[in-house]
């Protein structure tokens, strides 16, 4: 998904919460898990956590070679990903305060013998994985597929 400012959106209703750009470009390189929302079948809202990688203006993230993510979105690249922090408590209250961000976008899919993918997949892999052996063998076994 590409990074792009669009009036094209509805604003956001309670704007005193609305996180500043750096705020939600930080939580976006920071935060692991998001999830990503796509139109599923028979056109439900099809919603599936998963890890990505922010980088440059564009999220990353991979997919098995079949299913129902991979399907809906041949069927329409759409989709909105949401991240978000971990929260917090205030003392004596019940609310958990959250930092979120939603990203719109348009889903590209990535060939597997497409310039810089190997790059991205190690990207991904150091971002989730401290052993750099262990990144090293997931992406030769990832790679090909």
């Amino acid at each position: 998904m590409e990074r792009t400012i669009t009036s094209g959106f509805r604003a956001m209703r309670r704007a005193r919460q609305q996180l500043d750009e750096r705020e939600c470009l930080e939580l976006l390189e920071k935060e692991p898990r998001g999830v990503l929302a796509v139109l599923g079948d028979g056109d439900y809202p099809y919603a599936v956590p998963l890890d990505f990688l922010y980088r440059d203006g564009k999220l990353y993230f991979h997919c098995a070679r079949e299913g129902h993510k991979l399907d809906a979105l041949r069927r329409c690249g759409k989709a909105s990903l949401r991240g978000m922090d971990e929260g917090f408590l205030r003392e004596g209250e019940w609310a958990l305060n959250i930092r979120s961000v939603i990203v719109f976008g348009r889903v590209r899919l990535m060939g597997h013998d497409e310039k810089g993918i190997e790059e991205l997949l190690r990207a991904l892999g150091n971002k989730y994985n401290p052993d750099p052996d262990d990144v090293e063998r997931e992406v030769r076994g990832a790679l090909p597929r």
